[in-house]
């Protein structure tokens, strides 16, 4: 049974907008005030400019190589099977915890009407709210393994709806509480100064809600037209996002009464069950406001639970096709979908519901998902140098020297989520090598491609080291802000060439893109193939000789 290119530019745009307009949007306007104070909004705008441009360099590769799974395929494509194992693993595992966090926020919020889902304020889900939140995911996955004609469209549907809960709230607060004098009070615009702002980045929500424009990428495989769709899609999510973020924050600031900052932004807190703009709107006495943000509190994060659902499933079979999942992940059922891989997602999400607490979700998902896109700008400038002939239907602007600052923002993004994330990545990561590492000696090392994964032995040597040194999530303050993020961008900067010259020969990632054209002939059929665009660029670029 083949992919079916169903989902269109709006469709794509709203699979991404989707996964960053979750339950984020209701809690990080405080976390970003408790760290930058004003300057959140400078955050937000640091935050989104990196997103764009990452989101542009998967652009620029996605529109050459629309696969489904993009996340696990590209690295094997570029730097062969190491680096996409470790990095497909890393990216699994944060997303085997999306959906099991957005539908466990769901449930907490719906306990304000069934007080019987959640044990209370310090407390998990109860047994009835574990067993309601399996059976939400049951049904996301339902809704996924029916085509992704139904999924975009439920998904669409859901998203437009979701856009419309925070316009309001922001219409209705700027128009009847907004005090400009928020903006300088209690130690001015940036009273914990660049710090404070580097740190709302990573550690105030902001990394965590846009990095969902990564289920575009995923969903590459079933988008009509892909390479124009793809880039604008992208572009387009990240623009509607950072204008509803940004939006949030700047009301939440001037919202604010005199008696809540009264202890400065560092002291700001919500005790209300909808969180922070729950509490904004409680006391500025707009009862339906309240009852709106209870029912968004439930959509928003449903929304975003069955867009990663479906996109976890695109990954788990890419996977599968790296070698590293059984085949059966790979297989498609008659609506064109990877059910298998659902179903494997599903069981591993019910296991972390029962066994893992939401705040271990929470600190396993930010882990796991920081390393698996600093493969964008890496692939941009290693397949410039190892498929220059090859035609690129969007192009990066500004090139290597873009794709550089790109992976340097990337990597300060990662170092500023903190030493107590960064420990968690490495666990992650020796844990994933020790579990797959008999799918890794089941082949030679010419197979392995080990060279290509050398790079990542320095890039976590020094995130972990100067972490573990820095002031960032628990560190030993041995090395004082800006100097380690300034330490931070300048190693990278080496360790980023290294790993665009660490790609495959030539004749490896013609063997790679050969292998991608026999799964599209063996699994989905040839003609009606998501990799059909694919499969002519494997055939009207050959191999060089002289890449022999």
């Amino acid at each position: 049974m083949a992919f079916r290119r169903e989902i269109g530019l709006i469709g794509l745009t709203f699979i991404a907008v989707g996964g960053v307009l979750g339950s984020g949007w209701l809690f990080s306007p405080l976390l970003a005030s408790q760290l930058a104070g004003p300057a959140a909004i400078i955050s937000w705008t640091i935050g989104a400019v990196a997103m764009m441009f990452l989101a542009l360099t998967f652009a620029e590769i996605t529109a050459m190589f629309p696969v489904a799974g993009g996340l696990a395929r590209i690295p094997q494509f570029s730097h062969g099977r190491l680096l996409s194992t470790v990095l497909g693993w890393s990216a699994w595992a944060g997303y085997c915890t999306t959906a099991p966090i957005e539908v466990e926020a769901a449930m907490r919020y719906a306990s304000t009407y069934l007080p019987a889902l959640h044990g209370g304020q310090d407390e998990g889900l109860s047994f009835l709210g574990i067993i309601a939140s399996l059976g939400l995911l049951g049904v996301m996955t339902l809704l996924n393994a029916f085509g992704v004609a139904l999924f975009a469209k439920v998904n669409t549907s859901l998203t437009w709806v979701k856009l419309v809960f925070p316009v309001v709230f922001v219409l209705v607060i700027f128009a009847d509480r907004f005090d400009t004098s928020n903006f300088t009070a209690h130690g001015g615009f940036a009273p914990l100064g660049l710090e404070g702002i580097f740190a709302a980045v990573a550690s105030g929500g902001i990394a965590f809600a846009f990095i969902g424009f990564r289920h575009a990428i995923d969903m590459a495989g079933e988008t009509r037209n892909p390479q124009k769709t793809i880039p604008r899609a992208l572009i387009l999510s990240i623009l509607i996002c950072f204008l509803v973020y940004g939006a949030i924050q700047i009301v939440f600031v001037g919202g604010l009464s005199k008696e809540e900052l009264s202890g400065g932004w560092s002291s700001l807190d919500a005790t209300h069950s909808l969180g922070p703009l729950g509490a904004l709107a409680t006391s500025v006495g707009i009862l339906w406001l309240v009852s709106m943000l209870n029912v968004a509190a439930v959509l928003s994060p449903l929304g975003g639970g069955l867009v990663s659902t479906g996109s976890n499933g695109r990954l788990a079979m890419a996977m599968s096709e790296n070698g590293v999942f059984p085949r059966l992940f790979a297989k498609l059922n008659s609506s064109g979908v990877p059910l298998y891989a659902l179903v494997l997602n599903f069981v591993v999400g019910g296991i972390l519901l029962f066994t893992t607490s939401f705040e271990g979700l929470v600190a396993l998902n930010s882990s796991a998902l920081v390393l698996s896109f600093m493969i964008g700008p890496v692939a941009v400038l290693s397949f410039r140098r190892v498929l220059a002939d090859y035609p690129r239907p969007f192009s990066l602007p500004g090139g290597a020297f873009v794709a550089m600052l790109t992976f340097i923002a990337a990597t300060l993004m990662v170092y500023w989520s903190g030493w107590d994330t960064m420990w968690r990545l490495l666990l992650l990561l020796a844990v994933g090598l020790l579990i797959l590492s008999p799918k890794l000696r089941a082949h030679d090392g010419a197979r392995l491609h080990a060279r290509g994964a050398v790079w990542l032995v320095p890039y976590l040597i020094v995130l972990g080291g100067v972490a573990l040194l820095g002031g960032y999530g628990n560190g030993l303050d041995w090395i004082q802000a800006p100097w380690d993020s300034l330490l931070v961008a300048v190693l990278s900067v080496p360790i980023f060439f290294l790993a665009a010259r660490s790609h495959l020969p030539r004749a490896g990632v013609d063997r790679e893109l050969a292998t991608e054209l026999q799964f599209a002939e063996e699994d989905y059929g040839h003609a009606d193939s998501a990799e059909s665009a694919l499969a002519e660029e494997v055939k009207e670029h050959p191999r060089p000789p002289k890449d022999e």
